[in-house]
């Protein structure tokens, strides 16, 4: 290969990121904390997506820090709970990014509020990409934390990328099995999932012809009278003050109806087992989505010579969204003591 050859494939392959809008003003739905210095920042992903991050750095400290990288929850944008978990984590001594995902929020990727088990699993991976290059982060202690359907994607994540030393999943959702079985399993056949992959398929048809994909829907305006008591939680913290934002899909209009397709056969807990890295499960012990978790959890292995790490932390009487932005329930101090003792 030429000279001129080589530098045309380099240029070839090289990533050009997305030009966005970002908000300037602190649109977020918890306080802003004096003891951190905020910005925002951009990378791309693998896919040539340019993700949009609020980044929080330690006022006092000195570099280089540990560092974690936040997203969630499923159908949230970074304003809501990561966002207060990485200001919280940063106020306790680490660089912190919260990230919208691929197709969501302030980030880029067409078409809009789609989701991927692959693309999202990557934008964790380049969430570490952009943290390990930074000067004032510790390449070597770098950690992740993913929320509700997040955890399940960065438990994904910590099994293809050993650069994540230290990964926390949150009130975790498996993706990949609420999608293919429904809740509970209760949908757990070849014959209902067929039936599924039926509707699916024609609403791609009808997609196509309409040239827009039609939206799912979020948590509803005007909850039902039998609505069961998780989806009371949900509506809880996304449709009211406590929890709304404008850009989030929960709040709003929801994902494409489309997105569960690829979940379905998507294998999200495959390689859980293979994590030799640290990795801390903390479930709400009253949660609907509890035996994501604890089942998540049987399938991690302590590596040998590296004791006890794989934790799980069970929290007495807290449901799935309590552990969204509760801070009297979310048990940081122990989630601190798990990452300064695997980010060292």
């Amino acid at each position: 290969m030429t000279a001129f050859a080589a530098q045309s494939e380099s240029k070839q392959n090289s990533i050009k990121m997305e030009e966005l809008r970002l908000t300037s003003e602190w649109d977020k739905t918890f306080p802003k904390s004096d003891k951190v210095n905020h910005s925002k920042v951009t990378f791309p992903n693998r896919y040539g997506i340019t993700l949009v991050a609020d980044m929080y750095v330690p006022k006092h400290g000195t570099a280089p820090f540990p560092a974690i990288a936040v997203c969630g929850p499923f159908g949230a944008v970074k304003e809501q709970s990561s966002g207060l978990y990485a200001q919280e984590m940063a106020e306790r001594g680490f660089v912190t990014i919260a990230f919208d995902p691929s197709f969501t929020g302030e980030s880029g990727g067409t078409p809009r509020y789609m989701t991927s088990p692959d693309i999202n699993t990557e934008d964790f991976s380049a969430a570490v990409d952009f943290l390990v290059t930074n000067p004032i982060v510790n390449p070597e202690a770098v950690g992740i934390i993913g929320i509700c359907g997040w955890g399940g994607l960065a438990v994904n994540a910590a099994s293809s990328d050993p650069r994540i030393k230290a990964t926390v999943a949150s009130t975790m959702y498996d993706m990949s099995r609420v999608n293919a079985n429904g809740y509970f399993d209760s949908a757990d056949s070849a014959e209902a999932r067929n039936e599924l992959r039926d509707k699916l398929a024609a609403q791609r048809t009808d997609d196509f012809r309409t040239g827009k994909p039609a939206l799912a829907g979020g948590v509803p305006d005007v909850l039902p009278e039998d609505a069961p008591q998780f989806l009371k939680d949900y509506y809880a913290y996304y449709k009211t003050e406590r929890g709304y934002h404008p850009r989030s899909l929960n709040s709003n209009g929801g994902r494409n109806v489309t997105s569960p397709i690829p979940w379905i056969n998507f294998p999200l807990m495959s390689r859980a087992g293979e994590i030799e890295n640290a990795v801390m499960i903390v479930h709400g012990e009253k949660a609907h989505s509890f035996y994501f978790g604890s089942d998540a959890y049987k399938k991690l292995t302590v590596t040998p010579g590296k004791d006890n790490n794989k934790l799980f932390m069970a929290i007495p009487g807290a449901n799935h969204t309590d552990l969204y932005d509760r801070k009297d329930v979310i048990p940081f101090d122990a989630i601190t003591a798990f990452f300064k003792e695997y980010l060292r």
